[in-house]
């Protein structure tokens, strides 16, 4: 009996996706572990692995397709004997279904007056393509892309001749790649837009992507209609953390495997961590039965990245030292950005972190990450006069707003928090303790 493949859930709160791109094509033959097709969430971009072996008997879902439901079938596979006539589609089943256009419905709105198209040149066993597709991993294709690459002529050094990210960088580097044209991108008509307002030609309309969609959903619903927010002010002295970090880096050897460099963000989310031990009230999430103490301080860090923002999470943080904390956000960071996170590596935490001064923002209040109980916004430091002792100094300060979820982080916790935060960064050697 034919075997439905079914829209995989790739993360716990995942519900829809997009598919992204098939690699197989109906007719051909799989094996348990063949990557068969490349997904889209509104954070990454996975690969989806054959549970079973088989022929690809027919493709429901055509790649491009967004807003599959999780469990709903996207093709069949075939066991040896079974062919495409044996397929009934009423019969697949999967637990869930989608609106989404299949495969030969997108082919029957082509254009009619398409002329025969010439016959594809062949290709080299060793660059990665077969039978007009070219096999590479999502990174490669995206480095690909960003920088003019044309992928089927880059040769392939993966396993069974697949094209990697050191392939196209290696491309690049010896323009060996052959540029690929750009195409136009598509215009978007919002049906939304006044145009007496903005004219057709007067913009570039940018197609809301999956996560874009989700950040305002996510945002919308906890700013307007779930969580109070309050915000709270503190500044704090950055002098003796800097001279610390100073000492620490000039540790450092300047190169190999124990190289490593910290930034003022390492110790401000190790200082994070500490206080939200310190005040354990203000690490807390907010149910409609129950507020969670959490017993350890997971850290969300905001990442800026194509798109949108995305918070890897530095998990027990408080137990980490700053060499540590600084390796990981660096990994993170750079995955983040190829959209090569795994959801559990993003997905949960206790706390929130975003840090706009490196762009010279000094103060800003950031919306509450749900399910966190807090977000902790932080601004450049710069130098100010400041009263000392009844005298006029220069110092280094930096502004932090916490911003609660009333329902469970009241002012008081708040403010105890900033005030166990402020310690640990002014005195960053009690972080030792």
């Amino acid at each position: 009996m034919p075997t439905p493949i079914l829209m995989p859930a790739l993360s716990p709160t995942m519900e829809e996706g997009t598919l992204a791109k098939w690699n197989v094509k109906e007719g051909d033959k799989v094996s348990s572990g063949d990557v068969i097709a490349e997904i889209e969430t509104d954070k990454a971009t996975m690969e989806v692995e054959a549970v079973d072996e088989g022929t690809v008997g027919k493709i429901i879902i055509a790649e491009g397709t967004e807003a599959v439901k999780v469990n709903a079938p996207i093709a069949v596979l075939l066991d040896d004997g079974e062919s495409a006539d044996d397929i009934d589609m009423n019969s697949l089943g999967g637990g869930g279904s989608t609106e989404a256009p299949k495969a030969e419905d997108k082919k029957s709105e082509e254009p009619k007056e398409k002329s025969t198209p010439a016959p594809a040149q062949s290709a080299p066993k060793s660059n990665g393509a077969a039978n007009g597709r070219v096999f590479a991993s999502p990174l490669a294709k995206r480095i690909a892309s960003q920088n003019g690459i044309d992928i089927s002529a880059v040769n392939g050094t993966g396993p069974r001749g697949r094209v990697v990210k050191r392939d196209v960088e290696k491309a690049m580097k010896e323009g060996s790649g052959k540029a690929a044209s750009a195409a136009a991108p598509a215009q978007i008509a919002p049906a939304t837009v006044d145009e007496r307002l903005y004219p057709a030609d007067s913009y570039e309309a940018v197609k809301l992507d999956g996560m874009r969609k989700v950040i305002a959903k996510r945002l919308t619903q906890s700013f307007n209609q779930e969580v109070p927010h309050f915000p709270l002010n503190i500044d704090i002295e950055l002098d003796t953390l800097l001279e610390a970090r100073k000492r620490i880096n000039a540790t450092s050897p300047k190169e190999g495997d124990g190289a490593f460099k910290l930034s003022v963000n390492d110790f401000i989310i190790k200082a994070s961590a500490m206080a939200l031990k310190q005040v354990p009230a203000a690490n807390a999430t907010y149910t409609d039965e129950a507020i969670l103490l959490h017993k350890h301080a997971d850290i969300g860090v905001a990442v800026a990245i194509d798109g949108g923002l995305i918070t890897p999470i530095v998990w027990k943080a408080e137990e980490k030292g700053l060499k540590q904390i600084s390796a990981e956000i660096k990994d993170m960071a750079a995955r983040a950005r190829n959209k090569k996170l795994k959801p559990e590596e993003y997905q949960g935490g206790t706390f929130s972190v975003s840090n706009l001064g490196m762009f010279g923002i000094t103060s800003f209040s950031s919306i509450v990450n749900q399910p966190h109980g807090a977000i902790m916004s932080v601004g450049a430091g710069q130098e100010r006069v400041v009263v000392k002792n009844g005298k006029m100094e220069i110092a280094t300060m930096m502004t932090v707003t916490l911003t609660c979820d009333h329902r469970v982080v009241d002012g008081a916790v708040g403010a105890q928090f900033l005030a166990a935060f402020k310690n640990f960064i002014e005195e960053p050697t009690s972080m030792l303790l």
